[in-house]
């Protein structure tokens, strides 16, 4: 399934329909007088939230969403039919922004989370509504309330309690693939991920979504490499993990490259609070790692944890730090009850 997080779509309400303008003639009834019925409520343009999306690939084919107007009146007082909701789906975390992207109409970050961005007209009167002691014949109607449109803009932002940052290469893909059990892509070159990936992490009875995001390179704010447009992904983040290649740059120099990016970026990332991991562990001897850990928190990091994705060493000690920044886990499923001994209930019929 091809990724993608960014959509421009066009949508349109449903306009209201006309009220009608009809007078009642049967037979043996004189003076039937006017019965034209009121123009039915136009369709709104509802936007919902579903679990079962993680792309906006969908609305790269289907770009215009028109919603159905409401049906006009008709004699014998007979009120048009107003039109079913146009629902347009979408996955959790999806924002909604006007077509110059300066304001957030919306933001969908719960499952099943609906909100009515466009509303349909209303019916037209129809001319049995203007009878009156003095006005018994009236021709007059109401065509029903125009549509509203508008062109938006789509935004995914992943819903993710983990961030992975880092340099190309670091080791990242690797990383998910051992925590979360996924199948993202390695290889042994720069920017093996070209979009983010979610996996599932369970540890110590905890449950928690990471995600992964395409390696940051200096000048990625200016648009060099991929960019840093998949930052947004790990906006919701409670809490990064950045991944130190032992082998590749300077520590040092990699940590100030991603920091850079993220202050660069701004949204609150360079705020939040991070996790430094020297990765590829295996590949170096111990002394060589507390000389780059101590060059480190010279940088002003507090704590390194030494890790290797290929071996699986010190990985445990890092999700239990991730575990600090999580929610506590609920103590009972929703609707559980402790059940009391058979032989110290007291019985009753009901």
């Amino acid at each position: 399934m091809h990724f993608l997080d960014q959509a421009k779509i066009f949508i349109r309400s449903g306009a209201g329909g006309p009220g009608a303008v009809s007078f009642r003639r049967e037979k043996y009834i004189e003076m039937g007088g006017p019965d034209g019925g009121d123009g039915g409520r136009g369709a709104d343009v509802v936007f919902e939230a579903v679990p079962a999306l993680n792309t906006l690939i969908d609305f790269r084919y289907s770009q215009h969403f028109k919603a159905d107007r409401g049906g006009h009146g008709m004699g014998k007082d007979r009120t048009g039919a107003s039109a079913k909701p146009l629902v347009i789906k979408v996955p959790v975390g999806t924002q909604i922004l006007s077509e110059d992207k300066e304001e957030v109409l919306a933001d969908l970050t719960e499952e099943g989370q609906r909100i009515v961005l466009l509303e349909g007209g209303m019916g037209g009167r129809g001319n049995a509504s203007y009878k009156t002691s003095t006005n018994r014949a009236p021709r007059q109607h109401q065509p029903g309330e125009p549509s509203q449109e508008m062109w938006v803009w789509l935004r995914l932002k992943l819903l993710a309690d983990v961030g992975l940052v880092g340099l190309p290469n670091a080791g990242k893909s690797t990383f998910l693939n051992a925590v979360a059990n996924t199948k993202a892509k390695v290889g042994a070159y720069a920017f093996t991920t070209i979009a983010p990936k979610l996996g599932v992490v369970r540890h110590k009875g905890r449950e928690f979504v990471i995600a992964d995001i395409p390696g940051l390179i200096e000048g990625a704010a200016d648009g060099k490499g991929i960019g840093d447009r998949f930052l947004g992904h790990i906006e919701r983040c409670r809490v990064l993990i950045h991944l130190i290649d032992i082998e590749g740059e300077e520590p040092v120099d990699a940590l100030k490259t991603v920091e850079d990016e993220l202050a660069a970026y701004g949204e609150g990332l360079e705020d939040k609070p991070r996790l430094v991991a020297l990765n590829k562990l295996d590949l170096v001897d111990e002394e060589l790692f507390e000389a780059f850990a101590a060059e480190l928190k010279e940088a002003g990091v507090d704590e390194v944890f030494p890790i290797s994705g290929a071996t699986g060493d010190g990985i445990p000690e890092l999700l239990d730090a991730v575990l600090g920044y999580l929610p506590e886990k609920k103590t009972g499923a929703p609707g559980s009850a402790e059940v009391e001994d058979a032989d110290d209930a007291e019985w009753s019929p009901i």
